[in-house]
């Protein structure tokens, strides 16, 4: 029985340390089935603020799992809302998106660090009604929202973007997308830009509660046409923007207390290399710069070898120091 013991203690120290350049090697081969890998190897770039009713996560080539409050988002998820779901989600720089029901979106990319230079976000609403609030990110202008039929530059604000199904680039008869800015709850108002596929610019949005829709035009080019808000939706976004500012909110404290969580290193992925998981480093009668022990002096009883040398039926028995 000792013996088995033995055994299976030293395979699982042994394959252990081996697991984690395994993980980060498997995380960028695309011949791997990403849907074995439970945990991302870098660290999550938002959470789940809020959720009501039914709404789903796809990460990788896994199957949807559905969401939790609380739960991280990394980079490249995609969150989908169900016909009476509605999700916030939070991200570092305290950006948040709410999702209304039958909504799509994914985190295309997302970079942030505190005053560092290279931050950027870039999100994709496929379908549905999706507010946001911007937040770090937007202010440096490197905040962007794709659609099927425009990008959006968004340049610190809050806004509403409605992506009909049927609103897909160079598609007959498309739905028209609507993008509307409205004032941040402190009264300030941002602006949107907007970009057609191709990169050119379409027109901009400055004044709270102003719009354009996406319209298709002559040779499928899109044009952003500005219109007045009818009153039955603007009392709807109205209220999609209140549920928004609360899911904001609450969101903020999130997520100031997962950053904090982090510690001061933020968890980047450079800490996480296998290198520094080194079997030395975790061995605790092992001396190094990272355990010194003077030469000559007894190991620590009771620490890793100790374990192995008492499971082992074949070493010789020694005598209890005292």
């Amino acid at each position: 029985m000792k013996r088995r013991a033995f055994m299976s203690l030293l395979a699982g120290a042994a394959a252990w340390p081996l697991s984690w350049p395994r993980l980060a090697r498997a995380q960028n081969n695309p011949g791997v089935n990403q849907a074995a890998i439970s945990q991302p190897v870098d660290p999550p770039v938002g959470q789940v603020a809020t959720l009501q009713g039914l709404a789903t996560v796809t990460r990788g080539n896994a199957a949807p799992s559905n969401a939790k409050v609380n739960d991280a988002v990394y980079k490249n998820d995609v969150l989908q809302t169900g016909a009476n779901g509605a999700l916030s989600v939070t991200f570092d720089d305290e950006t948040t998106l709410s999702l209304n029901a039958n909504a799509r979106i994914a985190v295309n990319d997302y970079v942030y660090e505190a005053g560092a230079k290279g931050n950027k976000a870039v999100f994709n609403i496929a379908r549905g009604t999706v507010a946001f609030v911007a937040n770090l990110v937007a202010k440096t202008g490197n905040m962007s929202i794709t659609t099927p039929t425009a990008t959006l530059g968004i340049r610190g604000t809050t806004g509403v973007v409605d992506v009909p199904d049927s609103a897909a680039a160079g598609a007959a008869n498309a739905g028209e997308a609507k993008v509307k800015l409205y004032p941040d709850s402190d009264g300030r108002v941002g602006r949107i830009d907007v970009f057609n596929a191709q990169g050119a610019a379409l027109g901009a949005l400055t004044q709270g509660a102003s719009a354009f829709a996406i319209r298709a035009g002559a040779g499928g080019r899109f044009a952003a046409v500005p219109f007045q808000i009818p009153p039955q939706e603007a009392a709807r976004d109205r209220g999609v923007v209140q549920r928004l500012f609360a899911s904001h909110n609450i969101g903020r404290q999130l997520t100031i207390r997962r950053l904090q969580l982090r510690g001061p290193n933020n968890l980047r992925p450079n800490n996480l290399r296998p290198n520094n998981l080194r079997p030395n480093n975790l061995r605790p009668n092992n001396p190094g710069p990272n355990n010194p022990r003077q030469p000559g002096t007894p190991a620590q009883r009771g620490g890793f070898r100790d374990r192995l040398r008492k499971l082992n039926p074949f070493a010789p028995k020694q005598k209890d120091l005292r």
